[in-house]
């Protein structure tokens, strides 16, 4: 199984970015995809989830109303469409594949995707 993420970049503040994330050796109906993020000096943590269901599960009330997840199964892939960005949504993001359900737990997630940097100016 492989993540693919991408869309990252450097953007104003109150700009928009979409985030993709192509998952390769496991198909989005049998999988939970998560977004992280590790903002500079704090830890990994979880901010958006959508299960197998396609449910979505917000871990992170900063990003209500400015982040939404979509998933494309034809493409296997999820995206993170962020909007009304801040300078503390600067970060290294990441999306994750777990069995079914979505867990806010870094370590329930068992695949991972190399991460892609987002800087918010101000």
């Amino acid at each position: 199984v492989q993540l693919q993420a991408s869309g990252g970049g450097l953007v104003r503040a109150g700009g928009s970015l979409r985030l993709s994330c192509v998952v390769s050796g496991r198909t989005l109906g049998n999988s939970a995809i998560g977004w992280f993020r590790r903002a500079p000096g704090k830890v990994r943590e979880g901010i958006l989830c959508v299960d197998d269901n396609d449910a979505r599960i917000y871990y992170d009330d900063s990003v209500k109303g400015r982040f939404t997840m979509s998933r494309d199964d034809a493409k296997n892939t999820v995206y993170l469409q962020m909007n009304s960005l801040s300078p503390e949504d600067t970060a290294v993001y990441y999306c994750a594949a777990r069995g079914f359900r979505c867990s806010r737990d870094v370590t329930a997630f068992r695949f991972w995707g190399q991460g892609t940097q987002v800087t918010v100016s101000s």
